[in-house]
């Protein structure tokens, strides 16, 4: 496989020109974004869609969000666009905001669900970008890519190059390295596709961030689509994002006595909490994440990596403050306990 090294105070690195080349010709490349790396495919090429969820073990009624290269190409891929979408993509694209809305007739069931809607968004990174400006004037209009997390279906997403190639190993190509990703959560999903808009992943971007561009109330307040969310959407399984070990969620005080009952029970617990350990003892592995919400979503899968390497029996993490600015962190822990555990899918 080879791997490109990049950082966003150096050049546009000349390896683009090959990744191009690998796209229109149907194969995978894994890129990086400002929220984690995603593995792309050409969204108008089926065979390279498919290869997709092949390299990924992702069910094919999983919808993918397609990524362009600038808000230019929306009607490209959607229809019946309202204002609100555009006030939107103004406001925060480039940025971690997918917006779900009507398809245009050509865009593949595949990338889809099948569904009669679709995920558009413009990531907010240099080599990303630079990426699909090059797709595009190749491929000619619409050129867009589908790209879900560049790992294994319901694993831990990855934020690093690194992280992919563990994950995907020789199933991709290319993996063009941008480094950390600067969010390190997926992107917030919000869908006006219908009458009542509402968000169907939290992220980094909030109601009130987007009630703050469209006018206070546009959202209501706690219209958050989980299980009952109509379209389907990357990301909204109740398993996902998980670690191989048991990850278990405790509230702030419960925490030192579910260690320590697992501690008795003979068991090897890895703690990732945002307050100091009360104690050191045999069998005990203690990290302290950052106390602020960005922060610590930016360091999360990471960290979450970095516990399931560690063989223990049990991984125990803090609850996060049930806060709008840790919605997006409490989602995808809660995501992360339900699927914990469990072997890779197929």
């Amino acid at each position: 496989m080879a791997d490109m090294p990049f950082e966003n105070n150096r050049e546009i690195p000349l390896e683009i020109p090959r990744a191009v080349e690998l796209l229109c010709a149907g194969e995978l490349v894994a890129f990086p974004t400002e929220t984690v790396y995603g593995l792309a495919a050409d969204a108008s090429n089926s065979a390279a869609v498919a290869k997709i969820f092949a390299a990924k073990g992702r069910p094919a009624d999983h919808p993918l969000i397609v990524h362009l290269a600038d808000s230019g190409a929306l009607d490209g891929w959607a229809r019946d666009v309202p204002q609100a979408a555009r006030r939107l993509a103004a406001a925060f694209w480039p940025g971690p905001l997918t917006l779900i809305l009507k398809r245009q007739p050509h865009v593949l069931d595949a990338v889809t669900g099948g569904q009669d809607t679709v995920g558009l968004r413009v990531p907010n990174h240099p080599l990303a970008l630079a990426l699909l400006c090059a797709f595009g004037q190749a491929r000619g209009a619409p050129a867009g890519l589908a790209a879900p997390s560049a790992n294994r279906y319901g694993r831990i997403s990855p934020t690093s190059a690194a992280h992919v190639r563990a994950d995907l190993g020789d199933q991709v190509p290319l993996v063009l390295d941008g480094g950390p990703c600067a969010v390190g959560i997926e992107s917030t999903i919000l869908d006006l596709s219908g009458n009542m808009p509402r968000i169907l992943r939290p992220g980094a971007i909030t109601a009130a961030d987007i009630d703050r561009v469209l006018g206070d109330g546009f959202l209501a307040r706690g219209m958050f689509a989980e299980e009952l969310a109509v379209p389907r959407v990357a990301g909204s399984d109740q398993a996902h994002y998980a670690p191989r070990t048991p990850l278990r969620l405790a509230m702030g005080d419960q925490l030192a006595g579910n260690v320590g009952a697992a501690l008795t029970a003979g068991q090897r617990v890895a703690v990732l909490a945002r307050m100091p350990a009360p104690v050191a003892a045999p069998g005990l592995i203690w990290h302290v994440a950052a106390s602020a919400a960005g922060i610590y979503a930016h360091d999360l899968y990471a960290w979450l990596r970095t516990l399931d390497a560690l063989a223990a029996d049990l991984i125990l993490v803090e609850s996060p403050p049930m806060t709008d600015e840790w919605l997006a962190v409490a989602d995808r822990l809660r995501r992360s306990s339900c699927g914990s555990g469990q072997g890779d899918e197929t």
